[in-house]
This record gives C-alpha cells, structure tokens and sequence, in this order.
C-alpha cells in the first residue's frame, strides 16, 4: 500500500471508470444496461441515448452492433410484447398495434406481430375478460351492465362489433334486450 489515493487516471487492468469510457462505450453501456431490465425496442433505445446526451452519429453504430449479434430484435420483441400485453393484460388487437407503435416499432413489424393474434384467441380473451367481470360485478341493470362491458372491451382495444357480441352472448338472452349495444 503505497499511501497515495487513486487518481481517475488510474486504472486496473481489464476496468474501465466511467470518466475513462469514450462516447461509444457509454451508449453501449446504457443500452446494456437498459436491455437487462426488459427487452427493448430499437426506437426505445435510441431515444434513451438521444436523452442521455449520445449524439446519433455515435449511437447508432452500437444499436448496429447490437442488432447484429441479436440483442436488439424488432421483430422478436413485437411479438413477444404482443403474446404478453394479449395474455396477461388482456388487449384487443388495435391496443396491440397502438402499443407497438408507441414503443416505435416499425408499422410493417407491429402488423406482422399482431397478426399472430388469432381472430378465434382474441374473441376468448375478450370472453374471459367479460366473465371475469361478471363475477365480480355489482350491477343489476342489464342495460347498463352491457354498456360498462362494452366500454371496457373498447378501451382494452377490442372492435365494436366483437365487443358488443361477447357481451350480448355472456350477458344471455334473459339478462336484457337484444338492442343493447352499438346504435
């Protein structure tokens, strides 16, 4: 121990500090470092770096570098976004689109992703949503009941016409008239 502190220039072997990293090395370090949390849209990561003060010039030769060896797939990411948010959040696929869009997903990516979200899979999600809201419902009114499901079918992206069937063949034939739903 020689007695004398560390000075940032100093340096160990195989480490780099933070103030030694050159601009390159940074962004490659953020998008790391952002990849590890979740994965991550191309367009997220660029703007992560655009916000942390990368110029672009030297951001987007990393995103390259990182697509290159499969650590930023567009493609690979929208569907894995879509089977989730479908699964777990319950989305329509419009909500899917406008989600994928937000997170700058290219529009032919996110439509190809969507896709994969059968008709058939869509109408049975929408199906248990309704059920599950069913269960847990406090409204009698049939009238109102359907509207409340329609509106929450609506928001979470399903179309009109798919929303206000579900709704009309769980709710059933004894629990309202038929005209309930879109006028």
């Amino acid at each position: 121990m020689s007695g004398r502190r560390a000075e940032p220039s100093d340096s160990v072997e195989g480490s780099t500090d933070t103030w030694e990293m050159g601009p390159a090395a940074r962004a490659q370090g953020i998008c790391l470092r952002l990849l590890t949390a979740r994965p991550r849209s191309r367009a997220e990561l660029a703007d992560a770096l655009n916000k942390r003060g990368i110029p672009e010039e030297v951001g987007e030769p990393v995103l390259d570098r990182l697509s290159e060896v499969g650590l930023i797939d567009d493609a690979a990411f929208a569907e894995s976004a879509v089977h989730s948010a479908h699964r777990h959040r319950g989305l329509g696929r419009r909500a899917l689109r406008t989600e994928l869009q937000r997170r700058g997903v290219p529009s032919e990516i996110a439509d190809h992703a969507v896709a994969g979200v059968r008709p058939e899979d869509e109408e049975q999600r929408a199906r248990e949503l309704v059920q599950r809201k069913l269960r847990t419902s406090t409204v009698r009114d049939a009238t109102s009941l359907a509207r409340r499901l329609g509106a929450m079918l609506a928001r979470k992206g399903y179309s009109e016409g798919l929303a206000w069937r579900v709704v009309h063949d769980e709710l059933g034939p004894d629990h309202g008239p038929s005209d309930v739903g879109p006028d």
